[in-house]
């Protein structure tokens, strides 16, 4: 899966479980919690992102990225493991 997927992927579950971020212009280093996205929106939005992908990774893999665009890289690092 291309990288490019991954981060779309992300993007949309973001703006599925936030709607008030739908018309934002998203960058990589965009940090859900500067955009007020809160604790549980962003547990949310990593496990509705691994169902998508069919990825079967604890979520605690993914501490420690700190913007969409390490997060989006961690998952894909996932997927081609």
């Amino acid at each position: 899966m291309e990288p490019d997927t991954v981060f779309a992927t992300l993007l949309a579950q973001i703006r599925d479980v936030v709607p008030e971020l739908g018309a934002h212009a998203f960058a990589r280093s965009d940090s859900m919690a500067d955009l007020g996205v809160n604790s549980i929106e962003r547990s949310e939005v990593l496990l509705l992102t691994l169902d998508a992908l069919g990825l079967k990774v604890s979520p605690i893999a993914f501490h420690g990225a700190r913007n969409i665009g390490e997060l989006s890289d961690l998952i894909h690092a996932k997927l081609a493991a």
